[in-house]
């Protein structure tokens, strides 16, 4: 069978196809990290919270200067930050799925999956919030501003705008965590929250691109636009609050000096925008990389 082919088939799929492969493979790998992971075993303090490579701070002169104990606390902050953060937009997912879902076909597979879709993150989150009190015992959240925006992105994202940007905050905290979950210098239950919630958000985001999909066919080109900007503003929102410059505090480090250092680091930029360019070249094929929105993902440093 043709590549081109292939995507025929899969074009072809309506959504309850998609959603009943998505349940068969639900029902045969989901998995539990409350059963999962011994929470009460005591962490390797030379295991680090993720790979060095992806610490925000890594290959600058600031990384070079700390020991390496103060290396591995870092990147435990940090990563703790990126997972608590997680878990404000996978709230965000939750609640906008049951939306699209209230009054629904309940008998649909579209349904059904629905709400597997909405128990897995709401595992995910408890997951990412006792990884977090188990690494640091502190977590983090956006900026009252942003979680203002949040609760209007909620209220009123529809469609694309609702798929798409869950897509991209889901795909760019996959993009983290597939980076560590193979590290062996990975503290071992981090590597396996990454392994679950790799494994379960691969679903999410299938699902994720076929309603963003579905959604795109034959709209015309202001709402494509528009949809698009939308979407590349929530992104920006979401990708630029994952490292909270309280988590550097935290860490022990001069904050202001921290979140300079960031915003310069050329290795961390380059880490991002070549794990994301397969979600760039997705966007673009449904329609929804315009200029203006290649804008705020270039601020954002995914692009």
């Amino acid at each position: 069978m043709t590549a081109d082919s292939v995507q025929a088939t899969r074009l072809d799929q309506g959504p309850d196809e998609v959603s009943d492969r998505l349940i068969a493979s639900a029902a045969r790998l989901s998995r539990n990290a409350m059963t999962e992971i011994d929470w009460t075993e005591p962490m390797d303090p030379s295991k680090y919270g993720c790979s060095p490579e992806w610490c925000s701070l890594y290959g600058t002169e600031m990384w070079d200067e700390l020991t390496e104990e103060q290396q591995i606390a870092l990147t435990r902050y940090e990563f703790a930050s990126v997972m608590t953060n997680g878990i404000w937009f996978e709230m965000i997912l939750q609640e906008m799925v049951i939306r699209d879902q209230y009054l629904g076909e309940y008998h649909s597979p579209e349904f059904q999956w629905s709400l597997i879709e909405i128990a897995d993150e709401c595992r995910h989150s408890l997951m990412f919030a006792k990884a977090s009190e188990k690494m640091v015992g502190a977590s983090y959240r956006p900026s009252r501003f942003v979680g203002w925006l949040g609760k209007a992105f909620m209220a009123l994202a529809r469609n694309e705008v609702a798929y798409a940007a869950i897509l991209v905050a889901e795909e760019v905290l996959d993009v983290f965590q597939r980076g560590c979950m193979n590290d062996d210098r990975v503290l071992p239950f981090v590597r396996t929250v990454n392994e679950i919630h790799v494994l379960e958000e691969s679903r999410h985001m299938k699902f994720a691109r076929e309603e963003v999909r579905e959604s795109m066919q034959g709209v015309g080109w202001f709402r494509r636009q528009f949809s698009a900007l939308i979407i590349a503003i929530a992104s920006f929102a979401i990708v630029t609050s994952l490292h909270d410059p309280k988590a550097y505090s935290d860490a022990g480090l001069d904050r202001d000096r921290a979140v300079a250092t960031r915003k310069r680091n050329s290795h961390f930029h380059s880490m991002m925008r070549t794990s994301c360019v397969h979600l760039m070249e997705f966007l673009d094929s449904v329609g929804l990389l315009t200029r203006p929105a290649s804008f705020w993902y270039r601020r954002a440093r995914i692009l």
